[in-house]
């Protein structure tokens, strides 16, 4: 006997079908970027702690890399949404805030009432957000927040005319409080990033709070997609003040879009991969390497570098993403890559380290998708003592995590094998 489905699981279930669907519209190899993009991998010409590794970063990548900055890393919910929620309410003049992810429920409810009250003080207050990532955000708490006199926007909104825009996702996630203080990570306003990774429903996730001169590079990030959307420019010292030095920090804000026909992203991987002379520990909440980029770290184990990779595991919020993954783990793992998998909870971590000294951390996941796809935002930075606390970190990670050795991977199911395949068409969209 058959169950009677509630109406609002068969919304829910349509819904998810017809998003897959349009996204898959336009077929396998369907992408927003323009251009040929990189199609040779790069030499090991020199290393991180050479000068011409910043040189080529600042300039290739850009902006430069500035000095005197403050980087802190805020780990799990439990820190990171207290501390963006504290910057917000000592706002004195202007916030603005761009997020992928931005859903209804205690989390989003406390931003929403912080933005408002902060707007009903006289602060400037602007919010971008994607219209596929705010599906999950109610009415009440996007009318809470205009009504309070809060500008809200959202990117893409999807149009009967051009379907194939939903491809192209804003996925940055940045909060700039009085152009002072900045915030970038992984972590959207929601629920699931609640709690300390200490249970299923709560993800691993960790975010940057980012004070001096290279917090001006995370307001122009936010400002590139503001004005694509409204058309207007914030530029006044509300938004761009002077930053004098707060630290030791060298660092810099970059952020990349198919729009503009580059490949910001991947090349900034490229480039470190290809100075690595001892290290690399990357962090991956989407992990999908393609033939460049696994030929880039293959050459990096074979002239002596310990390349460690943590991704997640059966807890995952996109299994198919986990089954493409994992297709493409063959030649890493005879290469002597090792590869973790995070157990605990769902592992949403996007932070690479090299040689100790060099870490990059923000929205862009290790795929196609923020290679190709997706607007992304990230924090590169040089310091030895920043890296060495977020080795530490790794390190911590991997201790919850199980490695998966080449004979456990080559021995994988039947049904697995068949549905990677099955998955191959799909791969430029993950």
């Amino acid at each position: 006997m058959f169950r009677r489905l509630s109406p609002g699981f068969t919304r829910s279930v349509g819904w998810k079908l017809g998003l897959l669907l349009l996204v898959l519209a336009g077929g396998p190899g369907c992408s927003s970027f323009h251009g040929r993009g990189i199609r040779r991998q790069l030499d090991h010409e020199y290393s991180v702690h050479d000068p011409q590794f910043l040189r080529a970063m600042g300039q290739l990548v850009g902006p430069g890399i500035v000095a005197s900055n403050n980087v802190a890393a805020l780990i799990n919910g439990d820190r990171i949404f207290p501390a963006m929620l504290e910057a917000i309410r000592a706002a004195a003049k202007s916030i603005t805030l761009e997020t992928y992810i931005y859903w209804s429920g205690d989390v989003g409810r406390q931003f929403a009432e912080a933005l408002a009250e902060r707007a009903r003080a006289g602060v400037k207050v602007h919010v971008l957000i994607d219209w596929i990532g705010s599906r999950k955000v109610n009415s009440r708490d996007l009318a809470m927040m205009r009504e309070a006199g809060v500008e809200v926007e959202k990117y893409n909104p999807l149009v009967w005319f051009n379907l194939a825009r939903l491809n192209h996702r804003d996925h940055r996630k940045l909060l700039i409080v009085d152009g002072k203080i900045g915030f970038i990570g992984g972590a959207g306003l929601a629920d699931l990033w609640q709690g300390d990774a200490d249970a299923p429903d709560h993800w691993r996730d960790t975010q940057f709070r980012l004070e001096g001169p290279a917090v001006g590079q995370m307001q122009a990030a936010f400002m590139d997609n503001w004005m694509k959307t409204t058309g207007r420019v914030l530029d006044s010292e509300d938004y761009f003040p002077e930053l004098p030095p707060v630290g030791e920090d060298r660092a810099q804000v970059f952020f990349s879009s198919p729009r503009d026909g580059t490949e910001t992203v991947r090349l900034m991987y490229l480039l470190a991969i290809a100075a690595a002379q001892k290290n690399i520990r990357l962090s991956a909440s989407y992990f999908v390497p393609g033939a460049l980029t696994t030929e880039e770290i293959v050459d990096a184990s074979q002239r002596g570098v310990n390349v460690e990779i943590i991704v997640p595991g059966a807890k995952t919020d996109i299994p198919i993403a986990r089954y493409e993954s994992r297709s493409k783990w063959g030649p890493l793992l005879k290469a002597g890559i090792k590869i973790y998998e995070y157990e605990p909870t769902m592992y949403h971590c996007k932070v690479m380290i090299v040689d100790d000294v060099w870490v990059t951390v923000g929205s862009a996941n290790f795929d196609n998708r923020s290679f190709r796809l997706n607007d992304e935002a990230n924090l590169n930075v040089y310091s030895a003592e920043f890296a060495a606390a977020q080795a530490r970190v790794f390190e911590e990670d991997k201790q919850n995590a199980k490695q998966v050795s080449y004979k456990e991977w080559k021995n994988r199911g039947l049904c697995t094998k068949l549905l990677e395949r099955f998955l191959a068409p799909f791969r430029s969209q993950l």
